[in-house]
């Protein structure tokens, strides 16, 4: 016990034993400045500088801008720029999709590789009766009622002035000529070839957007225009084209000049379609070609 504060004491003798530290000038050894030390006060002093510093260390990193130079912080404006750069890009994802489909549509016009598909309008009205289960009401259609439907779905069905917003466009005839070959959608020609001088003018049918002007190799230079309602008019064989894509005109404009360019083609005319909704149109039902 005894040893034990002599121990003691000894360590309590060290920890306050006084120590003076002195700055003298080297070459004139004059006193500067001094003060008394004890091993406890550097101790204590030491741990209190310690913790101040690691306490703005911490808030330097925490609430400054100096923790973006530290590896593994990143800036909050660099997330929030990144975020908005992502959604950007599905954004634009889908607008290219959108296009793509788009265009390969336009390309389908172009080669004539165009499938209809006839299904039985009624059937699906059978069908929803029977789902219906509404026990002794009948709700089918009659033989009268079937066929009247047919013939108003089959005069409407290429029309592209149903929309009442479409009731004021009007269609001009694109050249002056005769019809050498009419529209049949039974041998697949959606369209109508008419027989034109050489280099004759070729006008717009109605206001639009040029959204294809160019060359391919069975129907020569094409130009594709889209209006209002979604409707697509499109010119084959000509000569040589006065607008480009994304040009502006107007119903009556020259945009062409008809010719016999491409491989299907025997003398000089202009190959005329129309289209709306992905559907082919007779041009005949809405312009007067004689």
């Amino acid at each position: 016990m005894a040893e034990k504060e002599k121990r003691t004491k000894k360590i309590k003798k060290k920890l306050l034993h006084k120590y003076r530290l002195v700055v003298l000038n080297e070459d004139t050894f004059e006193e500067r400045f001094s003060f008394k030390l004890n091993r406890l006060n550097v101790f204590v002093f030491s741990t209190i500088f310690a913790v101040f510093l690691i306490a703005i260390t911490t808030l330097l990193i925490a609430f400054t801008p100096l923790r973006e130079y530290i590896p593994g912080y990143s800036s909050t404006a660099l997330k929030k720029e990144a975020t908005d750069l992502a959604f950007k890009t599905d954004s634009l994802q889908q607008v290219i999709d959108i296009n793509q489909s788009y265009l390969a549509s336009i390309r389908k016009v172009l080669s004539g590789d165009v499938k209809t598909v006839d299904f039985n309008k009624d059937s699906i009205i059978e069908i929803a009766n029977a789902n219906a289960n509404q026990g002794d009401l009948d709700l089918s259609p009659s033989k009268e009622d079937s066929l009247l439907r047919e013939k108003v779905f089959q005069e409407d069905k290429y029309n592209p002035l149903v929309d009442p917003e479409a009731v004021n466009i009007v269609l001009f005839p694109p050249v002056k000529g005769t019809v050498s070959e009419a529209y049949n959608p039974q041998e697949k020609h959606y369209a109508m070839d008419i027989v034109t001088t050489k280099d004759a003018p070729v006008k717009a049918t109605a206001d639009g957007t040029v959204i294809f002007a160019g060359w391919t190799s069975e129907t020569g230079y094409v130009i594709i225009l889209e209006h209002r309602n979604n409707l697509i008019s499109v010119y084959k064989h000509n000569a040589s084209l006065a607008k480009e894509q994304g040009d502006l005109v107007k119903a009556g404009e020259v945009i062409a000049t008809s010719g016999n360019t491409g491989e299907l083609t025997t003398g000089p005319h202009l190959h005329f379609e129309l289209w709306s909704e992905g559907y082919p149109i007779n041009p005949a039902n809405f312009i007067d070609f004689d």
